[in-house]
């Protein structure tokens, strides 16, 4: 990633026109590509900013970033360069974030009323030919109840659970099971498709099930 902080302006050619006049700005040329332009406010929102793929040509005070499909180009006009540095930052390795799948299973099963009331726990990473059912449970009926769990539910996901339902409602003492589809956050296309399979979908709060009470309460 390379940092200039200079006094410029910078001019936008493109579908419209658009101009930013002399000031002092950082530039970011990041290494897919990218260059953006930044001032000391907008948290990390860019003045401006072409995608790649884009091209740098330097020469002398012009800076001109082309895009390598559109032709629309960010005109960079140096003033004054006060900083100019480069850091190779390697791979990232992504975010990790809190509420991964292992925590909501866990959590689900130690609450697994979340589902309804009278669910009770068979048995967590119930095992199958092809794999483990993240959660197996028995719903206020009796009935047995498959659970897939996901960060974001996805279509994947309901395939997924779709092939484990197939092989466990073979089993005489088990069948008929049915499929809960829980994520934190279910795409609108894989709803469609996990209840046009007879599939539930329930969207789990990760903080309500720690027992985290929200920082803003509310009447609904």
């Amino acid at each position: 990633m390379r940092l200039v902080i200079a006094r410029c302006s910078v001019d936008y050619i493109g579908r419209l026109t658009a101009h930013l006049p002399m000031a002092p700005r950082l530039v970011l040329i990041k290494a897919d590509g990218s260059v953006s332009i930044h001032a000391d406010d907008r948290a990390f929102k860019p003045l401006n900013w072409m995608n790649p793929p884009c091209k740098l040509k330097e020469d002398g005070g012009t800076w001109t970033v082309t895009h390598g499909k559109t032709g629309e180009k960010l005109v960079l006009t140096m003033e004054e360069i006060l900083h100019d540095t480069s850091h190779e930052l390697g791979v990232d390795p992504g975010l990790i974030k809190d509420g991964v799948e292992a925590h909501l299973q866990e959590l689900l099963a130690e609450h697994i009323t979340t589902l309804g009331d009278g669910y009770s726990l068979i048995r967590r990473e119930y095992m199958t030919a092809i794999g483990p059912v993240d959660i197996l449970c028995r719903d206020a009926l009796g009935a047995t109840v498959a659970v897939e769990i996901k960060r974001r539910g996805e279509i994947d996901g309901v395939e997924q659970l779709t092939r484990y339902l197939e092989l466990l409602n073979r089993d005489p003492l088990l069948a008929p099971v049915r499929g809960v589809f829980a994520a934190q956050e279910i795409k609108p296309q894989a709803r469609v498709l996990a209840t046009d399979r007879g599939i539930d979908c329930v969207t789990l709060d990760y903080d309500a099930l720690r027992g985290i009470e929200p920082e803003n309460p509310t009447l609904f």
